[in-house]
């Protein structure tokens, strides 16, 4: 790691400064250092050094299978230290040159940079603000507010000479880059969803741990696109319409999108809102009722131990309390009788039964790295890591066709820590699993549905942000990927992913709510993408820095005032996106007996075990026949 042997010049100072990188949590933060503008013979940096020792804690094993979507940056020209063996932040260097643009917000209190490559940093301070700071700037860089966020200054570029640097000087691979080239052809015939996953894996490390030139960064770009070839049609610009309404223009279709109206939010359910919606033999009266209020607050942390299990289809709404009694007796024996099966099982067994061999090792490994900062999982030799590894292995009896698959860790742990029981732990995740069990499928259809929605809803809310990123190499959505296959759970803190999920359980106030959530954070980040001309790299880093800074009720909200949006024109929608939100399409095709015979004889010769390729109707983004498919769980990690 780079590490200057001249001592800078101090040019501004600045103390009582906090500042939190991409990896840190923000509640974690309890070191105030100092900022400064210090000079160097390479040039002027932004330093942070701390003048406290620091008590962030971050574990090592801390979402590291997630290392395509993560951002642990280590430039040559710009650097992030963490924690010494003692604990001790260390300095923050960034080069002037390196900064794109940087917002301030909070009334003055916090300023966000925002780096070419894509990188965050937020700066939070004490006891001045970030005015006094930016006017230092100004001595040494040219920047001009945004035209559509008056609290971003988007700072001026100067050109300068780029490095060219060879295929093999960027070091990608250990064998000849030619040779690997050849190689990856190769196995990518028979090795598909391994040959893929190893590339990126490898891919990774150059995107966001080296500097490549920008012809590198769109073969890699183009690399990862295959897998989800676009065959997109040229969004209309839209048009604007007076100051309250906008002209939208989207495929085959143009009407007006009326204002987003405001959804307030209201407050959790409470034990007397619960208990109104019993009946004398404690049946639950108006299940719809109560849904809408869990959808519009959430639910009281008191009360989540017992709603959760009727959310998850674990207590049918109906049953009385004896009844739940006596399904609860059943359903225990049942979990133990399933447990039997494999903690019975032999090591001659296992031996001859790679499959199950397999499944095991992989959940030891993601166990011991699951939420370890986590109080409830926190320490060694820790008893709820033995239920969480329990409880996925018997998920493996219960449903040896899907089995266990890297993510499903992240959406049991929650429920066990709330739980604090095996059995209800295990049949709430079952009826977990059973909401997003297309997630984790080998062939990954559901998750590249869920993309290819996610795409048609941004065009047909927002066809700029759409057509931006369909240039930069990010119509795929593929920088979405994290937030679906474990909705979200590793963007909010662990108060807000509770709240969000059990929303997400009522099916209110549509279907698919999760990527009107996901459009609804794409809309709040709009600006800084196409305002800092992000490409594919930069908008891959710049929403994994997202996590942990999302604020959920705004969120809800916007993401509620879209569906309205959308309701209000509803009978002026494309049946794709009718369907994509619950409604019934208004055109259905008939196909004739000749027709039907040309798309069954196509079925079966496709390529794809009589499986269509996934295409949203207005033909956003197409999945060829041939694609490289993304492998089970987006494991990196461990190749």
């Amino acid at each position: 790691m780079f590490e200057p042997t001249e001592q800078g010049k101090d040019i501004s100072i600045h103390s009582g400064v906090v500042l939190r990188g991409s990896n840190t949590r923000e509640e974690d933060v309890h070191s105030t250092g100092i900022l400064s503008i210090v000079e160097y013979s390479f040039g002027k940096c932004i330093e942070w050094k701390p003048v406290e020792v620091s008590v962030v804690s971050e574990s090592q094993d801390q979402d590291p299978e997630w290392s395509l979507v993560n951002t642990h940056t280590t430039r040559a020209r710009t650097i992030s230290e963490g924690p010494d063996s003692l604990g001790r932040s260390r300095t923050v260097r960034i080069l002037l040159s390196d900064l794109k643009s940087f917002r301030i917000s909070r009334c003055g209190q916090q300023l966000t940079l925002m780096l070419r490559d894509g990188t965050t940093y937020v700066v939070f301070f004490q006891l001045s603000n970030a005015d006094s700071f930016t006017s230092s700037l100004k001595t040494y860089l040219k920047f001009i507010v945004s035209r559509k966020d008056r609290n971003m200054y988007i700072v001026m570029e100067v050109e300068d000479s780029v490095l060219e640097r060879s295929f093999a000087e960027l070091d990608l691979f250990q064998e000849n880059a030619s040779d690997y080239v050849w190689k990856f052809v190769k196995n990518l015939h028979d090795r598909p969803y391994e040959t893929t996953m190893e590339a990126c894996s490898k891919l990774t490390d150059i995107l966001l741990h080296k500097e490549p030139t920008r012809r590198v960064e769109e073969a890699v770009a183009d690399l990862l696109n295959r897998s989800l070839t676009l065959d997109i049609p040229q969004p209309p610009v839209s048009v604007g319409s007076g100051e309250e309404y906008e002209v939208i223009g989207a495929p085959g279709v143009g009407f007006v999108l009326p204002p987003r109206p405001p959804c307030p939010r209201g407050g959790p359910l409470t034990q007397e809102q619960w208990d109104r919606c019993k009946d004398s033999e404690g049946r639950i009266s108006n299940s719809e009722a109560l849904k809408e209020m869990i959808f519009r607050g959430g639910i009281s942390p008191s009360l989540r131990y017992e709603v959760w299990k009727y959310l998850l289809n674990y207590y049918p709404w109906d049953a009385t309390n004896a009844e739940r009694i006596e399904l609860r007796k059943r359903k225990t024996e049942e979990y133990f009788a399933m447990k039997l099966q494999w903690r019975s099982m032999t090591p001659g067994q296992e031996n001859r039964f790679a499959d199950y061999r397999d499944r095991k090792s992989l959940i030891e490994k993601d166990v011991n790295r699951t939420d370890r900062t986590h109080p409830y999982y926190y320490g060694d030799n820790n008893a709820h890591l033995g239920q969480l590894y329990d409880i996925l292995m018997t998920y493996v009896m219960y449903n040896f066709d899907l089995g266990y698959v890297q993510g499903m860790s992240d959406l049991l742990s929650p429920i066990l820590c709330l739980m604090d029981s095996e059995v209800d732990a295990f049949w709430c995740f079952v009826g977990f699993m059973n909401k997003v069990s297309t997630n984790f499928e080998m062939d990954q259809e559901g998750m590249k549905l869920q993309l290819s929605q996610l795409h048609s809803l941004v065009v047909i809310t927002d066809s700029q942000l759409a057509q931006y990123l369909d240039k930069h190499e990010s119509g795929n959505m593929f920088f979405c990927f994290r937030w679906l296959l474990v909705l979200f759970k590793r963007e909010f803190n662990a108060n807000d992913i509770l709240v969000l999920w059990e929303i997400l359980w009522t099916d209110l106030p549509c279907k698919n709510f999760l990527l009107l959530v996901c459009v609804a954070i794409l809309d709040t980040e709009k600006n800084i993408l196409m305002e800092n001309r992000y490409g594919f790299t930069e908008i891959l880093k710049h929403i994994n820095d997202l996590s942990l800074r999302i604020e959920l009720p705004w969120t809800l909200s916007k993401a509620e005032g879209i569906y309205h949006q959308l309701m209000s024109v509803a009978d002026h929608l494309p049946d794709h996106i009718r369907i994509i939100i619950g409604l019934e399409p208004q055109h259905k095709p008939e196909i004739s007996d000749s027709e039907d015979e040309v798309a069954t004889t196509e079925s079966q010769t496709n390529g794809n075990g009589g499986r269509p390729s996934v295409s949203s109707d207005s033909g956003n983004i197409r999945f060829g026949n041939n694609e490289v498919s993304f492998e089970r769980g987006i494991n990196l990690s461990y190749m």
